[in-house]
C-alpha cells in the first residue's frame, strides 16, 4: 500500500499528465560530473587519451518514504579519429510514485572537437533521444475518493479504463564545452523542441538549460602527485524552476572529496557530501545530499547516489589533442 506522501505525488503526478499548464522538471544528479552525457551531449568521447568509458549512475532520493524516487542512468561512450569527435550511447531510467509513473529515455549522441589552439578547445555535442512515459492509472488517487474523516476510502468516478498507459516520442538536445588546462565551462540545452508529453492533453516538456563553469588550482605536489583544489558552479532552469550548485572538490593522489551546496531563488535545499576513488581502470563515487529545506522534518533520509566508471584499454590511434581537465564527480 502507497504512502500518504507517494499518494500525494502520485496525484501531483496525474495532474501534470491531464493539465494544459503544468509541466514536470528532469531528475537531477549531485554527482553530476560523474554522469557526463546526462549533463551535456557535448561531453561524449572527452574520455582519458579517446579510450572507451562506460558509466553506471544510481540515485535514490527521500528513502525514508520508500524509496519513492529512483533514478538510474547507463552509458558508453568514445572518441573517434574518422568522425572527428565523440559517440556516445546512454539509457536512462526515472521511477516515481512506487513505480506508478517510469521514464525512461536512449539516446545516441555526438560531439565535434575543435582544437582552437595548443591552451584552448572546444567541443559541440547532439544528442537523439527516444523518451517514453508508462502511467499506472489504478495506483493513482482523485479528489471524489477522499473522506472528511477517514482519507481514502471511496471509489473514483474518473473515466480512467480508456486512458493510455504510454506516452512516447522523440526528443533532441545540445551543448558546447570550451576548455584550457584549468579553466572549463560548458552550455546544453535539453528538449529543444519542448515535445508534448500529455495523456490525455497537450502538456509540453519544458526546455531545460543547464550553465556550468570550473577551474583546477594546484597547491602542493607529494610523491609526484598534485594535490588540487576546484571549485565549480552549476545553474539549472526549467520552466519557472530554477537551481544553483556551487562548491569545491579537493583531489589528493587518488583520493577526492567534495562539498556543495544546492538551493533553488526561495530556499537552501541540501548540502551535499561526496568521496570517491580514482584508479587508472575505474573511479567510484559516493554522496549523500543532507536535507536543509522544510522537508528536513519528514523524515526523507535525504538522498543516496552512488557512480561507478569502467575506463577501457586501447590502442589508442586518436589525434593528440587535449583532454579535459573537469572534475571526475
Amino acid at each position: 500500500m502507497l504512502n500518504k506522501f507517494s499518494k500525494i505525488f502520485i496525484a501531483v503526478s496525474a495532474c501534470i499528465f491531464m493539465s494544459n499548464e503544468a509541466s514536470a522538471q528532469d531528475p537531477a544528479f549531485s554527482q553530476f560530473y560523474a554522469n557526463p552525457l546526462y549533463l551535456n551531449p557535448a561531453f561524449a568521447g572527452a574520455t582519458p587519451k579517446g579510450c572507451p568509458r562506460a558509466n553506471l549512475n544510481y540515485r535514490d532520493q527521500w528513502p525514508g518514504i520508500g524509496r519513492t524516487y529512483v533514478t538510474t542512468s547507463a552509458s558508453w561512450d568514445q572518441h573517434i579519429n574518422a568522425i572527428g569527435g565523440g559517440l556516445g550511447v546512454m539509457v536512462a531510467q526515472d521511477r516515481s510514485g512506487a513505480g506508478a509513473l517510469n521514464t525512461t529515455h536512449a539516446s545516441l549522441l555526438y560531439s565535434y572537437h575543435l582544437e582552437v589552439n595548443r591552451k584552448f578547445s572546444v567541443k559541440a555535442g547532439f544528442e537523439a533521444s527516444y523518451r517514453s512515459i508508462s502511467l499506472d492509472w489504478s495506483d493513482l488517487t482523485f479528489g471524489d475518493m477522499i473522506h472528511p474523516r477517514d482519507g481514502f476510502v471511496y471509489s473514483t468516478q474518473e473515466d480512467i479504463a480508456n486512458n493510455a498507459t504510454t506516452k512516447s516520442f522523440p526528443d533532441f538536445s545540445a551543448g558546447f564545452i570550451g576548455y584550457s588546462e584549468n579553466l572549463f565551462f560548458g552550455f546544453a540545452a535539453h528538449h529543444l523542441t519542448t515535445p508534448n508529453q500529455g495523456f490525455i492533453s497537450e502538456s509540453q516538456l519544458p526546455t531545460k538549460i543547464t550553465a556550468h563553469i570550473g577551474g583546477n588550482i594546484p597547491l602542493s605536489k607529494y610523491s609526484n602527485n598534485v594535490t588540487t583544489i576546484s571549485p565549480n558552479f552549476l545553474y539549472q532552469r526549467q520552466q519557472d524552476f530554477q537551481q544553483f550548485n556551487y562548491g569545491v572538490y579537493v583531489n589528493r593522489g587518488a583520493i577526492v572529496g567534495g562539498l556543495w551546496a544546492r538551493h533553488s531563488l526561495k530556499n537552501i535545499d541540501s548540502f551535499i557530501l561526496m568521496l570517491g576513488l580514482i584508479q587508472d581502470s575505474f573511479k567510484f563515487g559516493y554522496s549523500y545530499d543532507i536535507t536543509l529545506s522544510n522537508l528536513k522534518n519528514s523524515n526523507t533520509l535525504g538522498a543516496h547516489e552512488l557512480s561507478f566508471t569502467i575506463f577501457m584499454p586501447c590502442r589508442s590511434k586518436s589525434k593528440s589533442f587535449n583532454t579535459i581537465s573537469c572534475p571526475q564527480f
